[in-house]
């Protein structure tokens, strides 16, 4: 509600408080609810208010009737507390930090850095987990005072005694049913579920339109727009490259022209590009290495020159088994069960000499990455797999040792502490638990708020989620087919190019761009590395290991710390106003 969705918004009686970030779905009926238990409402449509009711009828459980996307801090003026709590994925942030007296909380890091109390001292086992993972796990930040609320979760703090209480309200869990409900009528109710989830987050009071980058993802919510709104009144958008191996336009551009979308299409020159680089990492408010951040930006700048709301495919990869390591787990234990533990180092040292190559997921990059982790016991798969730096790398750079169980706790954790009976639904665990808040949610946002730019996710809709994750493995990884009943969903409303093109992240050139530019300083990072292993590292290859990722986390360190503390000024972070 633009005309009265003023924050902070209170109840009748100012007792309850809240500001907030996002947006709550099932706002309505969830209105319709309180009003019926007695609640009075100020606005006409605002999804804040709900808010400030939903805490005073059900408290802490507020969170977990909630569809949608939300950080959100409620003062309770008569309980003296403070209630925070973020979604249950986790697609927005929300940063805290009790500095002795002053306990304060931001959507941002640099918001908190701003403040005079804020003690910005590096936590240097947090650099550990940066460096493994490329990313910070919650509650883990770069600084020591510092914590991130951690996805599906809230927090309870007394404002008298400084008392907390912080609990996981939600986590995704892999539970099967046995049904013998068709396969196909079972792919029909997934496309039902998710015109219902879409048809939500098309409602908006401002002009909206939808990422579309030609993968089955994209293209099924844009499908579904056009059933909904009719495809003339549906604006896709999309970025092409120059370098080939880079490049996805054809396929969006047979996406909107089989759906007859108002398709918006940009080609770029990534290293043309190359110049802004710098400028949009000084912008990142918490480091993190997934190159996918820029094209990214890039992609939701060209985007906001025409809406203010987005909506994307994030959610289909990870719920419906889309990446590259469910192909390889099968290889892989068959791998550990074959090939002696002792000649696991000989094999890796004859992938090590594979000539480098610069193309977007090569062979050579996938195959040295899963030797990495084959050694190692099962749970630490997946983390090695997608992370950067080893352990033993991490206890060179740092100079202090690196214990693997320590570094990649949360990782082992989720993979631990899972019930899933297969390997499969373990890692759709790990990847919808933990990579996907943590890595592509996090890039998501910081990109599209960057431009000013609202991205909403359809395959994230609380029904939805709970339809999919009671669906048996076989039905998302058939015979090696990735997203299969996803992909049954859609036949016949999408090409079958489309249906059945291969997996193609949204990359960048790195290993040509890494050769030509120069690692800046690393700011007060820099006391913390070992000056004797970075002189060793220069290089992008070394010592029969892969380290572009590595290189890349060092220039993301750099430009991170260009300026004092971090900090943007306003006209450099939203360009757009």
């Amino acid at each position: 509600d633009l005309e009265h969705g003023r924050q902070p918004m209170s109840n009748e009686t100012g007792s309850v408080v809240v500001i907030f970030n996002g947006e709550i779905y099932n706002h309505r009926e969830l209105r319709r609810d309180l009003e019926s238990r007695g609640h009075v409402f100020k606005t006409h449509h605002c999804d804040t208010e709900i808010l400030v009711h939903g805490f005073e009828e059900w408290g802490t459980g507020l969170p977990l009737r909630l569809n949608g996307m939300f950080a959100f801090a409620i003062v309770d003026l008569d309980q003296r507390t403070l209630f925070l709590a973020r979604d249950r994925f986790g697609e927005k942030p929300l940063y805290y930090a009790d500095m002795g007296g002053v306990f304060m909380f931001a959507s941002e890091l640099t918001a908190l850095l701003a403040h005079p109390s804020f003690t910005a001292e590096p936590d240097v086992r947090s650099l550990q987990k940066l460096f493994a993972y490329s990313f910070l796990p919650a509650p883990n930040t770069i600084y020591k005072s510092c914590r991130k609320l951690p996805h599906g979760s809230w927090l309870l703090r007394n404002l008298v005694d400084g008392g907390e209480t912080r609990e996981q309200y939600w986590r995704f869990r892999i539970e099967p049913e046995e049904s013998k409900v068709p396969e196909r009528q079972l792919a029909s109710e997934l496309r039902d579920r998710l015109k219902e989830s879409v048809r939500q987050r098309l409602l908006s009071d401002v002009p909206l339109g939808i990422f579309l980058s030609g993968g089955i993802d994209s293209s099924a919510v844009a499908a579904l727009a056009c059933e909904l709104h009719g495809p003339k009144n549906v604006l896709t958008f999309s970025l092409g490259f120059e370098d080939p191996s880079f490049d996805e336009s054809n396929y969006a551009r047979m996406a909107a022209e089989h759906l007859g979308t108002r398709h918006f299409e940009r080609k770029l020159s990534l290293d043309r590009e190359l110049a802004t680089l710098p400028r949009v990492l000084a912008q990142l408010d918490e480091p993190q290495g997934d190159p996918s951040f820029f094209p990214t930006y890039l992609l939701s700048s060209f985007t906001r020159e025409q809406v203010t709301v987005a909506l994307g495919g994030d959610g289909g990869d990870e719920l419906f088994a889309g990446y590259d390591p469910f192909a390889a787990l099968k290889p892989a234990a068959l791998y550990r069960k074959l090939v002696p533990s002792a000649l696991h180092g000989g094999l890796r040292g004859l992938a090590g000499r594979l000539p480098l190559s610069g193309k977007n997921m090569s062979l050579d990059f996938k195959l040295k990455k899963a030797l990495s982790a084959l050694s190692l016991p099962t749970e630490f798969w997946n983390p090695v797999w997608m992370g950067c730096l080893e352990a033993d790398d991490i206890a060179g750079l740092l100079g202090q040792p690196a214990d693997p169980e320590d570094i990649y706790s949360e990782a082992i954790s989720y993979w631990r502490t899972s019930a899933a009976a297969s390997p499969v639904d373990r890692t759709l665990e790990f990847f919808t638990n933990f990579y996907f808040p943590e890595v592509i949610l996090s890039k998501v946002d910081r990109a599209s708020m960057l431009n000013a730019l609202e991205v909403r996710s359809p395959f994230l809709d609380n029904d939805l989620v709970d339809f999919v994750r009671r669906l048996p493995h076989g039905m998302k990884f058939k015979n090696g087919r990735r997203k299969h009943i996803l992909k049954q969903a859609f036949a016949g409303v999408l090409p079958d190019a489309i249906l059945n093109r291969p997996k193609k992240g949204f990359g960048m050139p790195l290993v040509k761009w890494l050769g030509s530019m120069t690692t800046p300083d690393a700011g007060p990072f820099r006391d913390l590395f070992n000056p004797d292993w970075t002189a060793g590292h220069q290089a992008i290859s070394a010592h029969g290991r892969d380290y572009r990722q590595y290189q890349w986390l060092m220039q993301v360190l750099g430009h991170y710390q260009g300026r004092a503390g971090g900090m943007v000024s306003a006209e450099e972070k939203h360009p757009n106003g």
